[in-house]
């Protein structure tokens, strides 16, 4: 593969989107300017499973300003349902508590909210089943795993090398369910205007993907794609929620159609949110490993329980990550689902990976404790030379690397002495870290037009998405090299369905595959106009296929290391430094690449010690609804962080030598705070969050 030749790659340029974002006149979804807008508020079930029987409208209707009242009876027809969570107001089925029902259409915000209080829904109340828990005797296997993993994986007789070890663990362990909550909410504006000569239906909304939306949405209204038009090009936030269209989008376009010509504009509640826009199932997972008397592993089992929704299939692939990160004969994974009535988990930063490697670096850090082991030590002991998933050489796995600087910068060798020298009456003092990994994968579909204008400027289009993860900047970066120009010759465009196609701004994808269409329309665009071109020269490529892909196996890895001080009388937990080292490839921009990495690292910090959706199965809705009592990390919760990147160019990955960096901050973050808990106190907690009355054993 030949590389792009660095210039302006790796260097630490401004935000090309800062100055609008800092002076407030970069424009998110529901604050686009339109003509004569209105203001829709939904109607929310307020059961976890039944019928709507009736909902009484005529007092909502009566309310001057309001324009009109949806409900489950009278909404307009989609021409596809196969969706469950998409096919709202279809039907008067109710699936799970906070689905929409119905929602009023206003001449202002304030007259919408007020109209949906008025209306009266009658039910035929059914008994729910929203209790996540591994004994259930419904579990099921599904067909396949989030990303199309097999579900379960078998190598070799892995009960019988466990019970050959030398060592073993044998522990469960659990993660809380999680809501994305990013900070700018889901909105959208929709306009219907059929009949005139633009598109029939366009969207402004806060999404990962406008292109995903359109051939999401268009289907279900009967339109052709060129019908419609998805319009994002400022996302404040999205940590996957944002990936997919939700049924908001649904809501506000049907509203739309039922005001034929007017705007309607339409933000979830913050309230809203933590029903409607998706979040991290919970897990309970078995880990079991087996190892030789050097702490070599011989056996490793990881089964997996997540949670369903009955509307619609999630199986999240938390046990995919053991099946290739350590190396050991025999290896058993296995994912059952519960299927409950609740809305539909979905992608969370690091789908998979984040939650499964928390259970597997844990459970690693009690083999090498087991062993008599460094944690360290323990892990380059058990380095793959292949993949194991795949038997393919790596392109590049320097997780030894990471360890061992990592070890360096955060006086690892000194561990149990400086714990000794910093824990005084007060505070009890450990350090602990955990391994990470990601797939390195570039998705096909994305194309990238350029055009030379008369004033000596490359006009760069691709209908890519920024979601704040700085894809303004690092395109304009990787168009500026690969064109042989100033930064400030680039005008990027993104945001618009009326842009050449984009995939969507996830799986850490996004740069390595829209970068190597803008590639790939460089050389074109090279080859065909030569270092000389006439104004209004152009030319298009899409993302080429990887020849490596199918021959090498493409990951990221990283390391943690976290020092933490436990209060002895209140249990008090704090992270009071931490340090992440990761071989993630050639940094495009060094400034947004760590700003990325320590916005994992404290995702991570807070899926450890606070993040945690608590649901009530009396009622079977999510009652911490807002960020008083669903607590993320925030200054006051982080001190020292720092994230190191290795010199890395990967030239089996893509033309950048690039690899992506959204997720992998938080991948194993979560552990090395549980492992530092643990050789802080002495008590080893085997879920998240951790909890003070977890440590009151020690």
């Amino acid at each position: 593969m030949t590389l792009v030749e660095p210039k302006v790659i790796g260097t630490s340029a401004e935000r090309v989107d800062a100055h609008d974002k800092v002076t407030g006149t970069a424009v998110y979804a529901f604050e686009h300017s339109v003509d004569d807008p209105t203001y829709l508020f939904p109607i929310l079930s307020t059961i976890g499973r039944g019928r709507v029987t009736a909902m009484h409208t005529a007092d909502a209707e009566a309310l001057n300003g309001v324009l009109t009242v949806l409900t489950v009876f009278d909404a307009p027809r989609l021409a596809d349902t196969s969706d469950g969570e998409l096919a709202i107001l279809q039907d008067p089925e109710v699936h799970f508590r906070g689905q929409f029902v119905g929602a009023v259409v206003a001449e202002s915000p304030e007259v919408a909210r007020h109209g949906a209080s008025l209306v009266r829904v009658a039910y035929d109340a059914e008994a729910h089943d929203t209790d996540f828990r591994s004994g259930r005797d419904d579990l099921y296997a599904p067909e396949e795993v989030n990303a199309g993993f097999p579900t379960d994986t078998e190598d070799g007789d892995v009960g019988a090398a466990l019970a050959a070890a030398a060592v073993t663990v044998d522990e469960v362990y659990s993660t809380a369910m999680e809501h994305n909550n990013p900070m700018e909410p889901h909105a959208a504006i929709a306009r219907w205007a059929p009949g005139g000569t633009g598109p029939v239906l366009t969207l402004h909304d806060s999404t990962q993907g406008v292109h995903s939306v359109r051939k999401t949405l268009a289907p279900l209204f009967g339109l052709e794609v060129e019908q419609m038009r998805v319009i994002a090009p400022y996302v404040g936030g999205g940590f996957g929620s944002k990936g997919l269209p939700h049924a908001h989008d649904v809501l506000v376009v049907m509203a739309a159609q039922r005001v034929e010509g007017r705007p309607v504009k339409f933000a979830l509640t913050r309230q809203q949110m933590f029903a409607l826009s998706a979040y991290r199932t919970p897990t309970v997972q078995h880990i079991r490993l087996g190892a030789d008397a050097d702490g070599r592993l011989t056996a490793l089992s990881h089964e997996v329980i997540v949670q369903s929704a009955k509307i619609k299939e999630f199986a999240e692939q938390a046990a995919v990550p053991s099946r290739m990160m350590y190396s050991t004969p025999t290896r058993y994974t296995t994912h059952r689902l519960a299927s409950l009535d609740v809305p539909a988990p979905s992608w969370m930063r690091a789908p998979g990976e984040t939650p499964g490697m928390f259970a597997a670096e844990v459970a690693m850090d009690e083999l090498a404790e087991a062993c008599g082991l460094d944690p360290i030590e323990l892990r380059i002991r058990n380095e793959p030379e292949v993949d194991p998933s795949t038997g393919r050489p790596w392109s590049g796995r320097r997780l030894t690397d990471c360890l061992r600087e990592g070890s360096r910068r955060f006086g690892w060798a000194d561990r149990d002495a400086t714990a000794r020298a910093r824990s005084d009456s007060e505070w009890q003092v450990g350090m602990g870290m955990a391994s990470a990994t990601y797939p390195a994968n570039t998705s096909p579909g994305s194309v990238a037009r350029i055009v030379y204008e008369s004033d000596g400027t490359y006009t760069v289009q691709i209908g890519s998405v920024d979601i704040g993860t700085g894809a303004w900047t690092a395109l304009t970066q990787i168009a500026a090299d690969a064109l042989g120009c100033p930064l400030d010759a680039i005008a990027l465009q993104i945001g618009d369905t009326n842009l050449p196609s984009a995939t969507v701004a996830g799986g850490s994808t996004g740069t390595s595959s829209w970068g190597s269409a803008i590639v790939a329309a460089a050389r074109a665009f090279r080859d065909e106009h030569g270092t000389s071109p006439a104004p209004g020269a152009e030319a298009s490529a899409g993302t080429p296929g990887n020849p490596d892909a199918d021959r090498v196996a493409l990951h990221s890895f990283g390391a943690h290391f976290v020092e933490a001080h436990v209060h002895r009388d209140s249990c008090e937990i704090r992270v009071e430094r931490m340090l992440g080292v990761f071989a993630i490839g050639r940094v495009i921009n060094t400034r947004t690449v760590r700003s990325q990495l320590l916005g994992g690292m404290t995702m991570g910090i807070s899926m450890a010690l606070h993040e945690s959706s608590v649901n009530d199965p009396r009622f079977g809705h999510v009652v911490t609804q807002d960020l008083a009592s669903y607590h993320v990390s925030t200054h006051a919760d982080i001190r020292y962080l720092d994230a190191v990147c290795l010199d890395d160019v990967d030239e089996h990955a893509n033309p950048m030598g690039s690899k992506g960096v959204g997720e992998i901050g938080i991948v194993g973050a979560a552990a090395a705070v549980a492992n530092a808990v643990r050789h802080a106190t002495g008590v080893r907690v085997r879920k998240v969050p951790i909890h003070l009355d977890d440590l009151l054993p020690g």
